[in-house]
C-alpha cells in the first residue's frame, strides 16, 4: 500500500477511526490517480501546486460541492503535513493554499413537539423492533450521542445501577453520560424483548438488529427518518438533527455550556457554541420578559 506509514500515523499516533482513515485514503487514491492518468505523476509527494489546482477545478466542473472540495485537500493537507513531519519532503505544496468559500449551514433542530409526538407514535410500537427504536430515538435525544457511538455501544458499557452509559467517542475518548429515569426503563423492556431472539450473533453489542447482529448506520438513519417523517416536515431529518436537537434545548433550559461540550464529546468549547445561535430567540424572549426597561 502506497500510503501504509501514513494509515499507520492516522490510526496509531492521531487514533482516528477506521472509518477515518478510510475516507482519508480514498481522497487520497483518487487524487493519485488522477495525477497519473491526466499528468503522468507516479506519486503525489513531490508535486507541484498547479497538478492539485487543476484537479481542484475539475471537481467544481463535476458540480461537486466546495465543502466537499474542501474535505478533499482537507486529506491532502494532512498527507503532506505528515511529509514533513518525518522529512520526506521540505515543503508542502499547500503552503499558500486558500479553501473554496462554503455557505455556513443552518441546522434546524426538531422542536420539542415534534420530539414528543414521535415518542407518542413509538408508545404504540411493539415487539423487539418497536422497542429497539423507542430506544434509538431516546438515547439519541436525551444522551446527544453521534450515529456511530450508538452503533457501536456494548452491553457493558451500560450500568442500569447507576443510570450511566460509557460512550466511546472520537479518538477512542471515552465520555459518562447519565441516564434519565424513563431511558433506563427503556433499556430494560428492550433487553428483555432481546433475549426472546431466536439467534444472537453479536451477544456483545448492546443494539441489534432482528437477526441478533450488530445494527448498521444506514439501519439507525433509516429508522430516525421513517418517524420523524411522521411528525416533521423539516427537510433534514437525521440522527445529527437529534443530537443537534439536544444540544440545542438543553441550551435553552439554561444548561452551562461546558456542561453541553463535555455531554456532547467535543474536543473545543468552539464546536459547542454553533448551536448556540439557535438560543438567540429564547434569549430574546427571557430578555423581553424580565428586563425592567422594557415596561417602561
Amino acid at each position: 500500500m502506497p500510503f501504509s506509514e501514513f494509515t499507520d500515523y492516522l490510526s496509531l499516533e492521531k487514533k482516528y477511526s477506521a472509518h477515518t482513515v478510510k475516507a482519508y485514503l480514498n481522497d487520497l487514491e483518487t487524487f493519485a490517480q488522477y495525477a497519473k492518468t491526466e499528468h503522468n505523476c507516479e506519486g503525489i509527494d513531490d508535486i507541484p501546486y498547479s497538478i492539485i489546482r487543476s484537479w481542484i477545478v475539475m471537481l467544481v466542473e463535476q458540480g461537486i460541492n466546495n465543502r466537499s472540495i474542501n474535505r478533499k485537500v482537507s486529506s491532502l493537507k494532512s498527507y503532506y503535513k505528515f511529509l514533513l513531519k518525518t522529512g520526506q519532503i521540505e515543503l508542502t505544496p499547500l503552503v499558500r493554499h486558500k479553501a473554496l468559500k462554503v455557505s455556513r449551514k443552518l441546522q434546524v433542530p426538531f422542536s420539542e413537539r415534534e420530539i414528543d409526538d414521535v415518542l407518542e407514535l413509538l408508545k404504540q410500537a411493539e415487539g423487539f423492533e418497536g422497542n429497539r427504536n423507542r430506544l434509538i430515538v431516546e438515547l439519541f435525544y436525551t444522551t446527544g450521542m453521534r450515529r456511530a457511538e450508538l452503533v457501536n455501544l456494548k452491553c457493558t458499557d451500560v450500568s442500569l445501577a447507576q443510570g450511566t452509559l460509557k460512550v466511546l467517542g472520537k479518538r477512542n475518548k471515552e465520555r459518562i453520560i447519565p441516564l434519565l429515569p424513563a431511558v433506563v426503563k427503556s433499556i430494560e423492556g428492550y433487553l428483555n424483548e432481546r433475549e426472546q431472539l431466536e439467534t444472537i450473533k453479536d451477544p456483545s453489542y448492546l443494539l441489534l438488529s432482528s437477526r441478533g447482529v450488530k445494527i448498521y448506520e444506514t439501519l439507525v438513519y433509516r429508522v430516525i427518518n421513517t418517524y420523524f417523517s411522521k411528525a416533521s416536515e423539516k427537510v433534514k431529518k437525521s440522527p445529527h438533527i437529534l443530537r443537534h436537537s439536544f444540544a440545542t434545548h438543553l441550551l435553552n433550559e439554561g444548561a452551562d455550556l461546558n456542561a453541553v461540550k463535555e455531554l456532547l464529546g467535543h474536543s473545543s468549547l468552539a464546536s459547542t457554541q454553533v448551536y448556540t445561535h439557535n438560543s438567540i430567540a429564547q434569549l430574546k424572549e427571557v430578555y423581553r420578559n424580565s428586563h425592567p426597561r422594557n415596561t417602561k
